[in-house]
């Protein structure tokens, strides 16, 4: 995974480069970047590096392969924007990010974000799975990541009913798989 904090960006090398790894995700500047799902996030509040971070950890821990990392990035949004606003948030979050980091650097060498497996990933993440940042990070997903209406088609959820009538009429008892 290539890592790049040059102000001009990423070079068409890595960028292309970047293109054939899965989940790539680099630094560019201020932002972070997914040049295979073509998007980008700026971090203003947090470094790019700690969004980074916290894009892998949300996906770490609720793995979806079918969702893609545009919406883990838009669920750890709320983290970049709460930074801005609360001392505190930015506090816990850098905190953590930090602590994860020298954990994944004093076991594997790299820091959480770069550990190439997702096992090694997730034991790190059960050592402090007790923490204040873990559990507001895990919480917190819950609402950041299933309420964005992009990924409800993937669990097979058709979204609010009230306004069609309700689920009686429309499927309620139609399971065939129970």
């Amino acid at each position: 995974m290539t890592t790049l904090i040059d102000a001009r960006g990423p070079s068409r090398r890595a960028l292309l480069a970047g293109i054939g790894s899965a989940g790539a995700l680099m630094i560019a500047g201020a932002a972070v970047l997914n040049p295979r799902e073509a998007w980008g996030l700026e971090a203003t509040n947090l470094s790019p590096e700690t969004m980074r971070t916290l894009i892998v950890l949300a996906r770490d821990i609720y793995p979806h392969d079918r969702i893609p990392d545009r919406n883990y990035a838009i669920a750890m949004k709320v983290y970049e924007v709460g930074a801005g606003k609360d001392p505190a948030i930015k506090a816990l979050v850098t905190d953590g990010v930090a602590t994860l980091d020298t954990m994944a650097k004093g076991k594997y060498g790299v820091a959480y974000a770069d550990v190439g497996w997702e096992e090694q990933r997730v034991a790190l993440l059960r050592q402090i799975e007790d923490s204040a940042f873990f559990q507001k990070v895990r919480g917190g997903l819950v609402v950041s990541l299933y309420n964005q209406e992009e990924v409800w088609p993937i669990f097979g959820y058709e979204g609010a009913s009230a306004d069609k009538g309700g689920y009686i009429d429309r499927g309620f008892n139609d399971i065939s798989w129970l």
